[in-house]
């Protein structure tokens, strides 16, 4: 066989190698995330979780936690706010990790095995926090949950072709709690505000 033969067939190989890998980002006429997602270890030969990299911790948004307590009193006055807060997770495509879905287990197995690193659905934490206000004002608690980010590619190989493609890649993030982590716990205090005063104070 020439030269040039060798190079056709070659090159004839690859186009068709080509067409039978595809990722979702890129196939306008393909399957939706959620939909070739579905399909992990349910119908496909080998369903696989490639994460970029360890869990990214960072800490989430503040928000206050528990009830503001006002001093309608002419003294510094020390009160406890109770609090308790269950955080949840968040994905690309809405939907629990923790429910029973294929491509749930490949993911919480995949980071389990890669970082020794078990993903936490939710987690709840709670404390009483005490806290000093003067006269004339209000106090409450807030709160920056410590949060897990994951980022990674799903690789799904199908033993028919699905959606004219044998492999399928999709894009997947999911960001979930640390588990008992109290996070960053600040104390605030103000003024009350006029209606303020007249709602709590009488």
């Amino acid at each position: 066989m020439s030269k040039r033969m060798i190079a056709l067939t070659g090159a004839a190989f690859l186009c068709a190698a080509t067409t039978l890998t595809a990722s979702s980002a890129y196939a306008a006429d393909g399957p939706t995330g959620r939909e070739l997602l579905d399909k992990c270890n349910n119908g496909t030969d080998s369903c696989v979780f490639h994460p970029y990299g360890p869990p990214e911790t960072f800490r989430g948004d503040i928000h206050q936690v528990g009830d503001t307590v006002f001093n309608c009193t002419a003294d510094l006055q020390r009160s406890t706010v109770k609090w308790s807060e269950t955080t949840g997770e968040s994905n690309s495509f809405g939907v629990s990790l923790s429910a029973e879905y294929g491509f749930s287990d490949v993911f919480k197995v995949s980071i389990e095995t890669s970082y020794q690193h078990t993903w936490e659905s939710s987690s709840t934490v709670g404390q009483d926090d005490s806290i000093d206000v003067n006269p004339g004002e209000k106090g409450w608690v807030e709160r920056s949950t410590e949060m897990n980010r994951v980022k990674g590619q799903y690789e799904m190989h199908f033993p028919d072709r699905f959606y004219d493609h044998y492999i399928w890649y999709q894009e997947f993030e999911a960001v979930g709690p640390v588990k008992d982590a109290p996070g960053l716990v600040t104390k605030k205090t103000a003024v009350m505000s006029p209606e303020e005063k007249s709602q709590h104070c009488g």
